[in-house]
Order: C-alpha cells, then structure tokens, then sequence
C-alpha cells in the first residue's frame, strides 16, 4: 500500500474499482489495433508531467516518451497504444542526437525495459532540477492560471543527504523489493507487474530513518511511513515555519497531520496561549500525534477521521489564524479548500507532493480570494519525477 511520507497511508484507487457511491466506473472504449513495438523517429519537445517528454510526430498521435530530454532526436518505440488513442506511450530506445544534459546513468537496469523505479538516470543532476522546475511552473500556469509572480520563478532547490556528496543517490530511507527467492531481489518495471532483478538499489539507503527533527524524536509505528529523504522532515519543517511566521498566541488547524509532524512545532511556537487542532485520516497515525504532542505548550485537540467530514462537523469551527495542509497525491481539493477558508485563516501552507494536484488547490484557493504569495520546491526524490513544494497562500 502507498503511505504518506509523514506517517499515515496514501491512499490511492485501484483501477476499476467502484466508486464511493457504489457505481461501477465507465467502461473504457473499445480500442483499435495495438501499436506497441512501433518505431518512429523524431526530436523531442518539451518536458511534461509525469517523467515523459512530449514528442509530436509527423503522424500519428503524440507520443509521451520516457528515457528522453528536450531537444533530441531519437527512435521511440511504443509501449502503449492503440489507433485512435489521443496519445501513445513510449520509450527513447535509439539516442541519435543527445542533449548535453544526457548523462550515462549509475544504474545498468534504468533504461528502457529496465526498473521503472528511476525516471531521470539518464539526465545529470542539474538538469534533473531544472526539468522539475519547468513541469512545477507549466502546472500552475496551465491549471492555476498563473502566468507571473512566484509562479513564473520557483527554482527547484537541491537537498543534499548529510554526510554524501550531492550525486542523487543513497537517498531513500525505506525501499521494496520483490522477492525472487533463494537471496535474489527484483524491482518492477514501469506500468508493469514484470520483475528485474535488482541487486542493489543506488538509490537505497540502507539505513531507516531515525525519526529525529530539530533533536526532537518523533513516534511512529513500525510500519508507518516517513519521509524517505533523511534531510526532508528538517527541511519541510523549516519551511512550513518560515511561511506561517507563526506568532504566539495564534491557533494553528493542522490537516493530514500524519503523526504530528509540523503541529509539534507550530505548537511550540504559538506557545502557552495559542493553539494547535490536528486532523488526520488514519486512527493509527492520530494517535501518535498524541504522543508527538504531549508536552506541547500549546492547546492541543486531535481528531482522528476524513478531514472534510471532521471540517464539516465543526472541529476547530470559527476563526483560525494559520493552516498548514499536507494532503495526499491528489490534493485537499474542493470540500476540504472551502471548509479552510471558511475558518478566514490570515496563511495556509500547502505541502504538495504533486504538482498538478497543488496547481489544482491553488485555483481552489483564488475563487476565494486567497492567492499565492511564496513557494518552495526541494528536490526530495532525485533520479525521479517526483518533487515537493510548500506553497503559501494568503487572502489577497
């Protein structure tokens, strides 16, 4: 199961599962003739969302090609596709003009057909930020409407792991493998249940987090998830603060709070006479937030349950000086943004782990007139797609 970085699970839908009112999901359209194993040759536009960048041939519909930079011209071979699909899949399987940014990548199984963990071996690490940078940007400009600003010169920062050199490796805390028996480990290809085997992850730590911020330690179960990058809490933390400013006496809504992580903080901050309320989904995760927050100086309330159920049944109801969200994938969205800003908030952090879904809540946020003032990005998940913002949201 996916879990939220910061203690409790992600949760995700399984394809073709019922929805939440019971109904079936759409059945897909009836396809054409597979193209899978076609071959076209092309340059490459720009990046997009996802890990891909966008090729656009002389026929044929766009392709979303993996293992490619902007600017090459290379062979593509389709690894999903049908006639009369709006877009192909596929893999950069021939390099025949290389970007300069085109490095040979650390791992023998990062390429096409190899491990699907790593989508960006293949770029060096400044281009890497600089690819996540432009997808961050074209999210909010194409989703938020936001064409200048903080929007338009967000830079993607690098956080090196303590104690390595900042080579993008080494970095994850926890890792799966898939047992192939007799001592031997596998990882799964991209969009695939087939297996590589994989003797060493380069990305692998291995070494598990200590659960210490700031010389706090934190409680977590054994089997709850946080975030894998050693340097991540301190640096989420860090700047979920610096966003807030947070004042004593303020009241703090924390939503998602996962084990506690950024209410321990804000609860130390607002001090004696302010207070901090913590929702978050998952019992099990709620209830070491307890622990986490125990000795606040603050008020602490905690309640356990969905956040816009929770929000909706007046927890924390009137006035709130900050909110800090830390939603899973697919964002806060609607029902959660509208009990937030009905509690009139003078800021809201949003921590996003995905950037459409954070340009998503950000327009959320303008219909209520809260607009986008600052914004972080950190390079959490090197030699992946993956980055993570803190946005900061005021009423404008």
């Amino acid at each position: 199961m996916a879990q939220r970085e910061n203690g409790s699970p992600r949760g995700r839908g399984r394809p073709g599962a019922r929805t939440s009112g019971g109904r079936p999901n759409r059945a897909r359209k009836a396809r054409g003739a597979s193209r899978v194993g076609t071959r076209i040759e092309g340059v490459v536009g720009p990046v997009a969302h996802g890990g891909f960048c966008v090729l656009r041939p002389e026929e044929g519909p766009v392709l979303f090609v993996r293992h490619a930079l902007p600017g090459e011209r290379v062979v593509a071979e389709v690894t999903e596709g049908a006639d009369g699909d709006r877009f192909w899949r596929a893999d950069a399987v021939e390099v025949l003009e290389p970007s300069s940014d085109r490095v040979e990548p650390p791992c023998a199984v990062a390429g096409p057909g190899g491990c699907g963990g790593c989508d960006l071996q293949h770029v060096s690490l400044p281009a890497q930020r600089a690819w996540k940078t432009a997808v961050v940007r074209e999210q909010l400009r194409r989703i938020a409407g936001l064409e200048d600003g903080v929007a338009a010169t967000v830079q993607v920062e690098a956080v090196p792991v303590p104690g390595r050199p900042d080579d993008g490796l080494r970095w994850r805390t926890r890792q799966r493998y898939v047992d192939l028996g007799e001592g031997r480990t596998g990882m799964r290809k991209h969009r695939s249940h087939e297996v590589v085997e994989v003797d060493d992850c380069l990305i692998d730590a291995h070494a598990g987090s200590d659960h210490v911020v700031d010389g706090t330690a934190f409680s977590v179960a054994e089997d709850g998830f946080w975030q894998v990058h050693p340097a991540a809490p301190d640096t989420l933390v860090s700047a979920v603060l610096e966003a807030l400013a947070p004042q004593p006496g303020e009241s703090v809504l924390d939503l998602y709070a996962g084990v506690g992580l950024f209410g321990r903080f804000l609860g130390e901050a607002v001090g004696e006479q302010g207070s901090v309320s913590l929702v978050e989904g998952h019992p099990g995760a709620s209830s070491h937030s307890v622990r986490n927050l125990a000795d606040s100086p603050a008020s602490v309330h905690v309640q356990a349950g969905d956040v816009a159920t929770v929000l909706a049944g007046r927890f924390a109801a009137g006035h709130v000086d900050l909110v800090v969200l830390d939603p899973p994938r697919e964002g806060a969205k609607r029902a959660v943004v509208e009990q937030v800003v009905a509690r009139t908030p003078r800021a809201v952090a949003h921590v996003a782990c995905d950037p459409a879904a954070l340009a998503r809540d950000v327009a959320l946020f303008a219909e209520h007139g809260y607009r986008l003032v600052a914004l972080r990005a950190f390079d959490l998940f090197p030699m992946t797609h993956h980055v993570e913002c803190v946005a900061l949201l005021e009423k404008s």
